[in-house]
């Protein structure tokens, strides 16, 4: 019985977002306290991929890197991604030293651990999370745990499959 609950918690995770609603445009700072809405980077004609982390999660600090190769390979093509540290304002001096340390290439946001929730519309399990956003900007799913960039761009070209055969009925 208990396999079974996991593996229904499991499908529930994984299974793309039933309501593909668009991300509200919730504010957030940035490092260095600037305010920015999330519209400025989801829904911007490109699929983006935002990780909620946290500069004390271990799993984000080892893995975290496979966002900065995807970044790299596909932001002036295709897709990009957004850092979102749960860190709040009393540890933008960790998350700060995290983006540094990790050497992040993409653009990174401070919340806290409501604003995963409000970005998604899902309930926010903890970190490191990914949402996967279509380039309209409408949620299409999370991965929670790690992702590497491989797994990224096949998620990514999956979703873009079933995207195109939405728009097409």
């Amino acid at each position: 019985m208990l396999n079974r609950i996991r593996l229904f918690v499991l499908v529930l995770l994984t299974v793309p977002g039933l309501v593909l609603a668009a991300a509200p445009d919730i504010r957030l700072k940035d490092m260095d306290g600037n305010d920015h809405h999330v519209s400025e980077f989801i829904g911007q004609g490109k699929w983006t991929i935002v990780v909620v982390w946290s500069a004390d999660c271990p799993i984000c600090r080892r893995d975290i890197y496979h966002m900065t190769f995807f970044h790299e390979e596909h932001r002036k093509t295709d897709a990009t991604v957004l850092g979102l540290s749960i860190d709040g304002q009393a540890g933008r001096d960790k998350a700060r030293a995290f983006v540094n340390d990790q050497s992040l290439n993409f653009p990174n946001l401070l919340g806290g651990p409501d604003d995963p929730g409000r970005l998604s519309g899902t309930t926010f399990i903890g970190t490191p999370t990914y949402y996967f956003f279509s380039p309209e900007g409408k949620f299409m799913t999370q991965r929670i745990g790690p992702v590497t960039q491989t797994q990224a761009e096949d998620l990514i070209r999956d979703l873009e499959k079933r995207r195109q055969k939405t728009s097409m009925k």
